[in-house]
C-alpha cells in the first residue's frame, strides 16, 4: 500500500525510498528510505507460500533476537470466480448479518432512551409540585392549587363529572365550593376537620360537608400518589441505568464484528491489477511486519513486507470445506532501519488502515445522541450510581499572531505566571553534542540491524536451495 510523499513528510519522514523496482524503471515505493534493502522473488506452483512467511517470522524472533514483532497490514483480494471468493464472502455476509442486528437493536434503544429521559423529567416536574407543597416556601401554596387542578382534571374529570368541585357549583349551586376548595389548604387528612371548621365556619353546614368530603379525597389521593410517583422514579431511574449498560454492552459485542468486516474485505486497488483475472483461480495478500528490538533510544528495526500472488486451492474432507490452500508466488522486501520509539509510532500511525472507520461512525452517532439530551441524562446517571472520567482539556497552545488586544492580556498573564512558586522548564534546543551522540548511535543501531537482515536474507536462501554467497 504505496503512500504518497506528502503522507510521509507528513509524519516526519523526510527521505522518501526511490527504488529501480522494475528494469529500468525507478519510482517512489511510498516507503522512508532504508539503511538496506533486500529483495526475494520466491515462486514455485508446489510449494505453500505460507511457509516463507513463518519461517522468516521464526528466525527474527528466536535467532535475530526481536522480541516484539507488530503486525502493520493484513489485507487481501481474490478474483470474483474463484472458490476463495465464495468462501469468503459467504463468511463476511454472516457477519455482516450479525452486525445489522445488533446495529437495529441499538437504534431501538437509543430511541428508547429518549422516551425514558422524557419520563424522568415529566416525574421530576410532577414531584417538585408535592415536594413544595409539603414545605412552608412561598410557593406551598401555588404548588397546591396546581396539583388541586390536576386532582379536579383528571381524577374528578373536570365540569364534565356533575359531581366534581365544578360540576356541584353549577348543578347544585354551591358557587362558593371551587374558591374554598382551592383556598382552603390543609396538609394532611387528619387536619381537614380543624381547618375547615376554624377558617370556614362561618359558611353553612351543607358548604361545609362537601367541601370536607372534597379535601379529604384530594389529601388520600395527594398522599398516595406521591408515594406512587417516587416508587415509580426508582424503577425508572434504575431501569434507564440498566438501558444504557445494555446499549454499552451491545456496543463491545459488535466492536468485533465490525473490525472483521473491514479485514474481510476486499481490497480494491489489488483487484483492479492485471495480476487477478475473474476466471482464473487467483488471490492476492498483502502483510506487513515490524520487528523491533533494542533498549535504548535508538531501536533496530526491520520491515518485513510480503505481497503474495496465490493459487488457492479448497481442501475439502469428508464433505466438509476446510479453507483454501495458498500456492504460488511471494515477494519478499526487507528493510532496515533505525528508528526511536516516536518514528515507530508516527510509521504505524501512517500505516493504519481504516478498521475502525465503521465503528467511528456508531460510536459517532450514539454520542450525537446522547449528547442531544443534554445534561439531564449524565445528572440522571450519575444519580443511579454511574461514574464517568471526565476528561480534562489540554491547554491550547499561544496563536503566533495575536492582536494588540490579546498581546496585553497575553503579556499580564506572563507578568503573573512569574510570580508563581514553580516555573515549568522551558524545552531546550539539543546540542550540538546531543545531536552527534544521535548520529552515533543511530548509525550503530544501523549497523548491526544490517548484520541481523543480511543473516535473515542468507540464511532464507540457503535454507530454500537458492543460489547464495
Amino acid at each position: 500500500m504505496p503512500l504518497t510523499e506528502g503522507d510521509l513528510k507528513k509524519f516526519g519522514f523526510d527521505e522518501i525510498e526511490d527504488s529501480e523496482e522494475f528494469r529500468q524503471s525507478r519510482i517512489k515505493t511510498g516507503y522512508p528510505t532504508p539503511a538496506r534493502r533486500y529483495r526475494i522473488h520466491y515462486e514455485g506452483y508446489n510449494i505453500s507460500i505460507e511457509e516463507p512467511y513463518f519461517w522468516t517470522l521464526h528466525y527474527l524472533r528466536y535467532f535475530g533476537g526481536f522480541p516484539r514483532i507488530d503486525k502493520i497490514t493484513d489485507v487481501f483480494a481474490a478474483a470474483e470466480n474463484s472458490a476463495f471468493f465464495g468462501a469468503s464472502q459467504q463468511r463476511l455476509g454472516l457477519q455482516q448479518d450479525k452486525v445489522s442486528q445488533f446495529l437495529a437493536t441499538i437504534g431501538k434503544m437509543v430511541r428508547e432512551l429518549f422516551q425514558l429521559v422524557r419520563e424522568m423529567r415529566i416525574l421530576d416536574e410532577r414531584l417538585s409540585y408535592y415536594s413544595d407543597s409539603y414545605t412552608n416556601s412561598p410557593s406551598a401554596e401555588s404548588a397546591e392549587i396546581t396539583l388541586k387542578g390536576i386532582w379536579v382534571d383528571l381524577v374528578e374529570q373536570g365540569a364534565k363529572n356533575p359531581a366534581s368541585v365544578y360540576g356541584m357549583a353549577r348543578e347544585v349551586q354551591f358557587t362558593t365550593l371551587p374558591d374554598l376548595f382551592f383556598s382552603t389548604h390543609p396538609k394532611k387528612q387528619e387536619d381537614v376537620d380543624i381547618v375547615v371548621e376554624k377558617e370556614r365556619g362561618q359558611f353553612n353546614r351543607k358548604v361545609r360537608e362537601v367541601l370536607k368530603r372534597k379535601l379529604r379525597s384530594f389529601l388520600a389521593w395527594k398522599e398516595h400518589t406521591y408515594e406512587e410517583l417516587k416508587n415509580r422514579r426508582k424503577f425508572t431511574l434504575k431501569y434507564l441505568r440498566q438501558h444504557f449498560e445494555i446499549i454499552r454492552m451491545y456496543m463491545t459485542w459488535v466492536k468485533p464484528y465490525l473490525k472483521n468486516i473491514q479485514r474481510m474485505q476486499l481490497d480494491q486497488s489489488r483487484v483492479d491489477t492485471p495480476d487477478l483475472i475473474v476466471a482464473f483461480e487467483s488471490s492476492m495478500i498483502e502483510v506487513e511486519i515490524l520487528a523491533i528490538k533494542g533498549k535504548d533510544a535508538i531501536k533496530q528495526c526491520i520491515l518485513m513486507h510480503y505481497l503474495f500472488r496465490t493459487r488457492p486451492e479448497m481442501s475439502y474432507s469428508q464433505e466438509y470445506q476446510r479453507g483454501p490452500l495458498h500456492l504460488g508466488r511471494v515477494e519478499m522486501d526487507f528493510r532496515a532501519y533505525a528508528w526511536t520509539d516516536a518514528e515507530i509510532d508516527n510509521y504505524k500511525k501512517m500505516r493504519e488502515h481504516e478498521d475502525m472507520q465503521l465503528l467511528g461512525v456508531i460510536d459517532g452517532s450514539v454520542r450525537a445522541a446522547l449528547e442531544a439530551l443534554g445534561d439531564e441524562l449524565m445528572r440522571y446517571l450519575k444519580e443511579a450510581g454511574e461514574e464517568f472520567v471526565e476528561k480534562k482539556e489540554m491547554p491550547k497552545p499561544p496563536a503566533k499572531q495575536a492582536g494588540p488586544f490579546l498581546s496585553v492580556f497575553q503579556g499580564f498573564a506572563e507578568l503573573f505566571g512569574s510570580f508563581r512558586a514553580k516555573k515549568t522548564p522551558a524545552l531546550k534546543k539539543p546540542s550540538q553534542t546531543d545531536l552527534m551522540k544521535e548520529a552515533i548511535a543511530r548509525s550503530k543501531a544501523e549497523d548491526s540491524v544490517k548484520k541481523v537482515m543480511w543473516n535473515t536474507y542468507h540464511h532464507f536462501k540457503k535454507q530454500h536451495d537458492m543460489l547464495n554467497w
